[in-house]
């Protein structure tokens, strides 16, 4: 109940920030994604920085897929029936496999609405139990919202968890020869997970991993499993990583602009919140960090996400 009355207030701001670009949604989207080679068969879709909008469809955030000679691998599905045929369109300019799995990562709209588009077209949709959980919770209250900016771009689209569930914390899946392995990372979003190609050492890593821009801490994030998952993450030693937002990019990049801030906001925040220091003096002192400046959005997000560290720690 808690997270659903938070995801309405959200959905409230989303709607307010995105009232300059209503306009863009009348004349017609402009944003198409692409696809680029990762390695051999793996492509990374990286979507625009900014936050989600008319002009981008709600496509802010990085998809790909996998060829594989028995169809295509997709790693999300974007955030409603119109995003996931633009996803489609950035496949096919590729190759003209049938897309066979979909695999979500997260519950956020972004990555799960367009599932019903291509399961209607005989893909099985993939997620861990927890991600399809909070699909479903969470459906009604991300559809409000996205409603309010992409308004009739968002006709047709019908939330539809995913319908094949993953039991455990871990699982590894295979098609036409592809091994992949997934888990939980429960960090930005609860059920968040990722996905490991261990042959091709490439991580899907879904909103575990920002470059390019300052990740966020939302009041149902985890700034302590997002340390954790990270580290396991550098203990697989990616060569390339697929993140959730930004630049494909390899595992030094990753370590700069997520990893050590997950260290600082565990480390330094929270260190100061169990040892009882104010909260306004320790955001006050900590409230520019040279290392993650160049960040886009680290002036719009920063503190909040201290504020926010501050007190997941202080609770514990």
């Amino acid at each position: 109940m808690f997270r659903q009355t938070l995801s309405i207030l959200l959905g409230a701001f989303m709607a307010l920030t995105a009232l300059a670009a209503h306009a863009d949604a009348a004349l017609g989207a402009k944003y198409h994604p692409h696809a680029e080679k990762v390695i051999n068969n793996v492509y990374a879709i990286v979507g625009p920085l900014g936050q989600r909008s008319a002009e981008n469809d709600g496509l802010n955030a990085n998809y790909g897929f996998i060829v594989t000679r028995e169809g295509v691998i997709l790693i999300d599905s974007g955030p409603s029936r119109l995003g996931a045929q633009k996803l489609e369109a950035a496949v096919r300019k590729v190759t003209e496999q049938p897309v066979r799995w979909v695999i979500n990562t997260g519950s956020q709209d972004h990555r799960w609405l367009g599932n019903d588009y291509f399961a209607a077209q005989g893909a099985e949709v993939v997620a861990m139990q927890r991600t399809a959980a909070t699909q479903a919770e969470d459906a009604t209250q991300q559809m409000q919202g996205l409603e309010r900016f992409l308004g009739a771009r968002l006709a047709g689209t019908k939330p539809l968890p995913a319908t094949k569930t993953l039991a455990g914390d871990h699982a590894t899946l295979t098609l036409g020869g592809i091994k992949l392995e997934l888990a939980y990372t429960d960090t930005h979003y609860p059920g968040d997970a990722r996905v490991w190609l261990p042959k091709q050492r490439v991580m899907f890593s879904g909103d575990l991993v920002y470059v390019d821009r300052l990740l966020a801490v939302l009041p149902w994030s985890s700034v302590k499993n997002g340390q954790k998952a990270f580290k396991a993450l550098a203990a697989l030693k990616p060569m390339r990583i697929v993140p959730g937002h930004g630049r494909v990019c390899d595992l030094a990049q990753a370590q700069r602009e997520t990893g050590d801030y997950y260290d600082f906001l565990a480390e330094k925040v929270g260190t100061a919140a169990r040892e009882m220091e104010p909260m306004d003096a320790t955001l006050d002192r900590y409230a520019d960090v040279p290392a993650f400046r160049h960040l886009k959005n680290y002036s719009d997000l920063h503190r909040a996400n201290m504020n926010r560290a501050f007190t997941q720690f202080e609770s514990q």
